[in-house]
């Protein structure tokens, strides 16, 4: 896969949350399989960020759609990665 072709995801999160943890450990074997990038933010890095996410954290992003919040959802991951993928 090229560069311009690669897949990011995007985890908002913080550092004490442990779902936040969670999430980001279950999906890392996810996204090794499709070859994707994760890019972990810390919301309270940003005010603008804490505005929108705060407690909903975690939340993982693809192309500007949110995946799923708290848990991940392999299964609707794992669908927006195989459409994008070819």
């Amino acid at each position: 896969m090229t560069a311009s072709r690669a897949l990011h995801l995007t985890l908002y999160s913080r550092a004490w949350c442990h779902l936040c943890e969670e999430m980001r450990e279950q999906l890392e074997p996810l996204a090794r399989a499709f070859g994707a990038q994760v890019a972990v933010v810390d919301v309270d890095a940003d005010p603008n960020l804490v505005a929108l996410y705060d407690e909903l954290v975690p939340v993982l992003v693809f192309n500007g759609v949110e995946l799923c919040r708290y848990r991940l959802d392999e299964t609707r991951v794992r669908a927006a990665l195989a459409s994008h993928r070819a």
